[in-house]
């Protein structure tokens, strides 16, 4: 259900368009699956969604006052609270953009395709991590690294935490078994990939104001591969 919510989103992302619009089509959608949003089970926060516009990289509050331009790039993450489980994904959206930017934004998505297919019982936290940064760092951009991917099921955010960088050693990261959920989230930015909090107290952007990229699927590993819950095509995953 996630999935079509999002491929409807994605439609609606267009120039002229308000980062409130897409808040409300997100409520309208996930009150016609008879599911809740999870991110407003979230202590404080009071959105469906999260709109993120060039520097702004996560938790995005989708204002009626944020109109998308042409060249913006644009991220929408959503969660789905649907009998006892979340779901939770995200994307980004080059609104009439440039070559180079268009780029970006499928570096982001190539990372998480890759980081998908090391979902497997038996592989590790770790080889996630390495796949999403060798994608981002291998085109020339910054995994944001005071953020994170997690688990995710009947509650929203769970362990494991999913870094979309590598640190420490393989073995040291959990071990995936079948039957785990994952958020698999990758944030990066055209810049440092250092952030701060905006005075909003949600907001998260780039500290250099360069543009940022949020790509995120749920994905349960199975005992014949990932199975992705949050696209329509579940075991679609783009080539290297």
């Amino acid at each position: 259900m996630l999935a079509g919510i999002k491929t409807d989103l994605q439609k609606a992302v267009k120039k002229g368009v308000s980062a409130y619009d897409i808040e409300d089509l997100a409520c309208k959608l996930i009150k016609k699956t008879g599911g809740e949003p999870s991110f407003k089970k979230v202590p404080g926060y009071s959105w469906a969604t999260c709109v993120n516009v060039n520097d702004q990289v996560v938790h995005g509050i989708p204002k009626k006052t944020t109109i998308i331009k042409k060249g913006d790039v644009v991220s929408v993450d959503v969660g789905l609270f649907y009998k006892g489980f979340h779901t939770d994904t995200s994307f980004s959206v080059g609104v009439e953009a440039a070559d180079d930017v268009n780029r970006f934004v499928k570096a982001g998505e190539r990372a998480v395709a890759k980081a998908i297919k090391q979902c497997l019982a038996g592989n590790y936290i770790y080889d996630l991590s390495k796949a999403m940064e060798s994608v981002i760092v291998g085109e020339g951009y910054s995994p944001v690294t005071s953020l994170v991917g997690h688990g995710v099921g009947k509650n929203l955010h769970e362990e494991p935490q999913i870094p979309c960088f590598t640190y420490g050693k393989r073995e040291e990261t959990q071990q995936l078994k079948e039957g785990l959920v994952l958020a698999i989230e990758v944030m990066y930015g055209q810049g440092s990939g250092e952030v701060v909090k905006e005075e909003d107290g949600w907001t998260i952007s780039t500290a250099d104001g360069k543009i940022s990229g949020l790509v995120e699927e749920t994905v349960a590993i199975e005992a014949d591969g990932p199975f992705v819950l949050t696209t329509t095509n579940h075991s679609a995953t783009e080539s290297d």
